[in-house]
C-alpha cells in the first residue's frame, strides 16, 4: 500500500518532483525524463507509470526561465523515447507471439491461439487508428503495442502509426504544459489539471463500455 500511495503522490505532484530532479541533476533530466517514457511504452508490466501527466509537467518545467531545458530538445528525446519504447513492446509481443497459447494459469491456457488470430485480424482493419489512439489512454497505450506484436499486425504499417501517435502523443501534451504551465491557475492547481487530463484520457473507454453493455440489442423471444 505505502507503494501505491507514494506512486499516486508522485504523479499527482510530478511538477514539483520534476522540478526538485532538474535542480539536482541539472540536464541529466533529459535522460531521467527518457527513461521514464521508454519503460511506460516498452515494458507491458510497467503500464501504471505516469504518460500524460510526466509530459505535461515536463513542457511546464521546460517553460521556466530558471533552468536550462529547452522545450524542443526536449521534445526529440521525449518523441525518440516513446517510439522506440512502442517498437520493443511491439517486437516483444511478436517474440512471444503463439508461445503464449502454451502458458497455462489454473489448468487454463492463458491466451488462445484463436484470440490470436481474431487479434491479427482485428489489428490489420483497425490496427492503425488503435494505435494512435492507444497513446492517449493510460494502460490502453502499454498494451495496444504487446497485443499488435502479438497478432502479427504488419510492421511497416505499426511503425506508421506508431510515429503518428508518439508525434501526437509527446508534442501536443508537452506543448500544452509549456504554452499554459505559466498561467497561476493551472500552478497553483496542478493536482486538479492532472486529474483533468486522467479523466479525459480514460472518457473513450468509458464511451466504449457504455456503448458496448447498452448498444445491444436484446434478444427478441
Amino acid at each position: 500500500m505505502e507503494v501505491v500511495m507514494g506512486l499516486f503522490d508522485f504523479i499527482m505532484h510530478i511538477d514539483q518532483h520534476l522540478s526538485e530532479f532538474a535542480n539536482e541533476y541539472g540536464l541529466w533530466i533529459y535522460g531521467i525524463l527518457f527513461l521514464i517514457i521508454f519503460v511506460e511504452t516498452g515494458v507491458v508490466v510497467m503500464p501504471f507509470l505516469p504518460g500524460d501527466s510526466l509530459l505535461f509537467a515536463a513542457g511546464m518545467l521546460a517553460a521556466q526561465e530558471t533552468n536550462e531545458l529547452n522545450v524542443w530538445v526536449m521534445m526529440g528525446i521525449l518523441l525518440v523515447a516513446a517510439i522506440l519504447g512502442d517498437t520493443l513492446n511491439y517486437q516483444i509481443g511478436k517474440k512471444v507471439g503463439y508461445k503464449a497459447t502454451k502458458i497455462k494459469i489454473f489448468g487454463k491456457n492463458f491466451v488462445k491461439e484463436e484470440h490470436l488470430n481474431k487479434t491479427h485480424e482485428f489489428y490489420e482493419k483497425y490496427g492503425s487508428k488503435t494505435i494512435v489512439i492507444a497513446r492517449f489512454v493510460p494502460i490502453v497505450r502499454t498494451l495496444a503495442p504487446f497485443v499488435a506484436g502479438i497478432g502479427s499486425m504488419s510492421y511497416k504499417t505499426f511503425l506508421t502509426y506508431n510515429v503518428v501517435g508518439a508525434f501526437l502523443w509527446v508534442v501536443g501534451i508537452c506543448l500544452a504544459g509549456y504554452l499554459l504551465g505559466n498561467i497561476e491557475w493551472v500552478k497553483n492547481n496542478f493536482s486538479k489539471v492532472i486529474l483533468g487530463i486522467t479523466i479525459v484520457s480514460v472518457l473513450p473507454i468509458l464511451i466504449e463500455v457504455v456503448k458496448e453493455k447498452f448498444g445491444k440489442k436484446q434478444p427478441i423471444e
